[in-house]
């Protein structure tokens, strides 16, 4: 199953499962009640913390949610903070952070880089998790369109349109749709 966050990034081969973490878990959770699938690929976008440059594809099986209050010793959690998928489809080792906000204080987000995080998405972690909990394997595919920086919402859409096509087309030359 390929899924994807939806409004304005979807796929016409990817089903929609909303934007954020709360969304995407929900209808997600539906998706796999009422069709467990084999495996579920998570398409979209990301924004980098600096490793990653504009129109890179990385393709993850970690994901995080590691709050900017946190990095900055102003909350803490009992929950998991980092999960993993064990799949042979996807090795990368690159931890794909989510949260509802995006992050634009530059500087803060470099911590993130000392955490091996190198990007962020919103959806990603809930859709590993809610994999995790059916014990489907999972893995993302994202495509950079922005630096989280102050100029990160600007770039985004600057960047969106093109992303989208290059990371359709990347779908198509690794064989993942036809």
């Amino acid at each position: 199953m390929i899924v994807c966050a939806g409004r304005n990034e979807t796929f016409d081969f990817a089903q929609v499962i909303g934007v954020g973490l709360i969304e995407s878990a929900i209808n997600l959770t539906k998706k796999c009640m009422l069709n467990k699938p084999d495996f579920i690929l998570f398409i979209g976008t990301a924004g980098s913390y600096g490793n990653h440059k504009v129109f890179d594809i990385i393709e993850s099986r970690k994901a995080s949610n590691i709050e900017l209050s946190f990095l900055s010793n102003n909350s803490y959690t009992p929950l998991d903070k980092v999960l993993e998928s064990n799949n042979e489809i996807v090795r990368n080792d690159t931890i794909v952070n989510s949260s509802n906000y995006i992050s634009t204080n530059q500087e803060l987000c470099k911590e993130y880089k000392e955490y091996g995080i190198g990007i962020e998405n919103m959806e990603y972690f809930s859709v590993v998790q809610v994999a995790l909990e059916f014990k489907i394997p999972v893995a993302g595919i994202f495509i950079v369109t922005n630096y989280t920086n102050e100029n990160a919402h600007k770039d985004f859409l600057k960047n969106h349109k093109e992303a989208m096509k290059k990371l359709s087309e990347y779908v198509v030359e690794k064989n993942i749709i036809k």
